[in-house]
């Protein structure tokens, strides 16, 4: 039998230490134990009957519910002052069998895998490691669980794959204390596993297209994720090059993306006619106080797994840009007087110097343990790469004008997603980041909330359209937020989110960030035709 843990009257905090906030009640789940796979979906199934509990006692107190996994979100985006649920007990994953895959599929039964929501990245990455197969990216790290990731549009820097929640097939999510709120949720358009799958793990099945994309990034306002089905492919290599190169081909390559005919290319990765291939993945790293001739640029190169290979590690470790932020906290915990003094490192450039020896590696070893878990602010502004240089010299301006901040820069840039709220909103998304250690205000020094409203302010000065990373630090009650970063989208955001969840449900999963936001609005009277398809 599942079993819960309660802790009444305490403090919350994310694990880079955005908070505290108060909390009056968190909940710990831990999955019976099982034996085998009939008793792995009854097992499943009785923590989701758990899970309702708990809905119905947030309910009938008038109170809000939340699920958090690992903390990694920096925005508040996953605390509810009320009741909180710790998912990282709830590890199962069911093996999909070829009757679970629905007839008209157009996924490989042996790609698909179903994982309940506490799975970390690091975790999933291990069961398809022993099937021979892999994510098709992650973040920068593996410590997120699955769920949080999909929550908050989690992106790795893959330039043609997208964000994690772009390989979910589907979600199974419990909207509400009553059997008929077990969910499972998938595109009418690509269905994934069969109806006799869903009635496994007793949940009504949904195909709805609209409903889907708006599920996949909801900041845990659709209610509570259960399991996801996820789309793997076969395992491959990464081969990571860190050079530094003329800062101007490096822009010019972000603007472009024409990766075929740029004046830099690696010697290794060039086609039969001298021309560079384009990357896996490209990231390009700035000091804002330094005016160097060339920046610190990361590539991957997708290869086909073979074994033996050089140990990843030997190089990896021994790199500090698999964790940026990581290179702050070693110059904070040198220098921690102040921040002056901070900023006089960064104006000697403390990038390391990059290493002529590539590593090679899975997936899993390349992006592997974050570091580093202390405190830490980041913010992340998702444009369309055409505008990334652009964006760059107004925000870095503004940065030097109206700083300092203990920060720097980088740029990683992502694919598309179809996902209605993902802040992957343009073909190819540049994700300029700005990492850093916390700082108080003072004086001389903006707070970080107001940074958050500078850049937003400047982005719109520039007529730069943009989106933000919804688990990372900005001004959130920046006035008509939202609508400027995602228009009608917004609304049918909502409106989808209205007609999923009862009127007293979506008080239950909603939050200080989502009404900081305008995202608990309810939809009185959603589409018709929208009602029709999820009832």
């Amino acid at each position: 039998m599942a079993e819960t843990i309660t802790h009444l009257m305490e403090q919350w905090n994310t694990i880079h230490k955005n908070g505290p906030w108060q909390l009056k009640h968190r909940y710990i789940t831990h999955n019976g134990s099982s034996l085998d796979l009939s008793s792995t979906i009854a097992q499943y199934n009785d923590t989701g009957e758990e899970i309702r509990g708990l809905i119905q006692e947030a309910a009938d107190n008038g109170e809000g519910f939340r699920a958090y996994g690992s903390r990694w979100s920096m925005s508040n985006v996953a605390y509810n002052k009320d009741r909180m649920h710790y998912n990282r007990y709830m590890t199962i994953n069911i093996p999909i069998s070829d009757d679970d895959v629905h007839n008209t599929s157009p996924y490989a039964r042996e790609n698909l895998f179903f994982f309940q929501c506490g799975a970390t990245i690091k975790r999933i990455s291990q069961v398809l490691e022993a099937h021979k197969k892999s994510l098709k990216t992650c973040g920068a790290s593996n410590g997120q669980t699955i769920a949080g990731c999909i929550s908050t549009g989690v992106h790795g820097s893959a330039i043609d794959v997208g964000s994690v929640q772009d390989y979910v097939v589907g979600l199974n999510l419990i909207v509400g204390p009553r059997p008929e709120d077990n969910i499972y949720l998938e595109r009418h358009t690509k269905p994934g596993l069969s109806d006799e799958f869903a009635s496994k793990i007793k949940a009504r099945v949904i195909r709805n297209d609209g409903l889907f994309n708006a599920a996949l990034v909801s900041m845990g306002s659709f209610g509570f994720i259960h399991g996801v089905t996820i789309e793997a492919e076969d395992r491959y290599l990464l081969k990571r090059y860190v050079r530094k190169i003329d800062k101007n081909i490096a822009l010019e390559l972000a603007e472009t993306m024409d990766f075929k005919n740029s004046l830099f290319s690696i010697a290794e990765e060039r086609d039969a006619n001298g021309n560079g291939l384009r990357p896996y993945h490209y990231k390009v790293f700035f000091n804002p106080y330094s005016d160097e001739s060339e920046y610190v640029v990361e590539f991957m190169f997708k290869k086909p797994y073979q074994t033996p290979y050089p140990d990843p590690f030997t190089v990896i470790e021994n790199s500090i840009y698999t964790d940026l932020i990581n290179v702050l906290i070693k110059i904070s915990q040198k220098w921690p007087k102040t921040i002056p003094f901070f900023i006089k490192r960064l104006e000697k450039n403390i990038l390391p110097l990059t290493k002529e020896e590539a590593s090679v590696g899975t997936l899993y070893e390349t992006f592997w343990d974050a570091q580093y878990k202390g405190p830490a602010f980041a913010c992340s502004v998702g444009i369309d790469h055409r505008d990334s240089v652009k964006a760059l010299n107004a925000i870095t301006k503004m940065t030097r004008d109206e700083g300092p901040i203990p920060g720097i820069f980088a740029m990683r840039f992502i694919k598309q997603s179809m996902a209605t709220l993902s802040f992957a909103r343009f073909p190819i998304t540049c994700m300029l980041e700005i990492d850093g250690i916390q700082w108080k205000k003072t004086k001389k020094l903006m707070s970080l909330k107001e940074y958050g409203r500078r850049m937003i302010q400047v982005l719109q000065q520039n007529n730069i359209p943009f989106t933000l990373h919804w688990g990372k630090n900005s001004d959130w009650a920046f006035a008509g937020l939202v609508q400027h970063m995602y228009g009608d989208d917004s609304e049918t955001w909502k409106s989808y989110r209205s007609a999923l969840l009862t009127s007293e449900m979506a008080e239950v999963f909603s939050n200080d960030f989502l009404a900081t936001t305008g995202l608990h609005e309810t939809v009185v009277a959603p589409d018709a035709d929208l009602v029709a398809s999820l009832v």
